[in-house]
């Protein structure tokens, strides 16, 4: 009777080519990725860097995979969970997609981040901030959340 290790041990074999593209398939499935994350998702499982990165050229050529939509899923999510342009472009750097893809994106969105902004520090915050050192955290927390200044004066007041 085979043990665990026995089926660890074939996993460890070389995958091929075609267990690289399913796997990646597999992930991109679930939603989209940049090609910095499926790479680091495949070598994690412990394939090939040479032949992960032939897979997920053949992906993007086949349209399978592409940095674009994967920054304008990544832009429309997370403006609507309430978090500025500039959280958005570094969270988006950090997964490396290339900045001119990034503000295209950015751009394409039809976001209204004031009125984002304004809504969740009404959802955050009932009452209007006591003092100036209230006003000061709650603007620093818009600032987390990747609003630039002017947002943020405009909603704390």
């Amino acid at each position: 009777m085979p043990s665990d290790r026995d089926s660890r041990d074939r996993a460890a074999a070389p995958a091929s080519e075609g267990e690289v593209r399913e796997a990646a398939i597999r992930l991109l499935a679930r939603r989209e990725h940049s090609v910095r994350e499926l790479a680091r998702k495949l070598d994690q499982r412990g394939h090939d860097a040479a032949l992960v990165e032939r897979v997920l050229a053949a992906l993007g050529e086949a349209g399978l995979q592409s940095d674009r939509r994967f920054a304008e899923s990544w832009c429309r999510q997370r403006a609507e969970k309430g978090y500025g342009p500039l959280r958005i472009r570094a969270e988006l750097g950090e997964r490396g997609v290339a900045s001119d893809v990034v503000e295209q994106a950015l751009e394409t969105l039809e976001a209204d981040f004031e009125a984002n902004a304004r809504a969740w520090y009404q959802r955050r915050y009932r009452h209007p901030p006591a003092d100036f050192r209230e006003r000061a955290r709650r603007s620093q927390a818009l600032y987390r959340r990747g609003f630039d200044g002017d947002i943020v004066r405009a909603v704390v007041g």
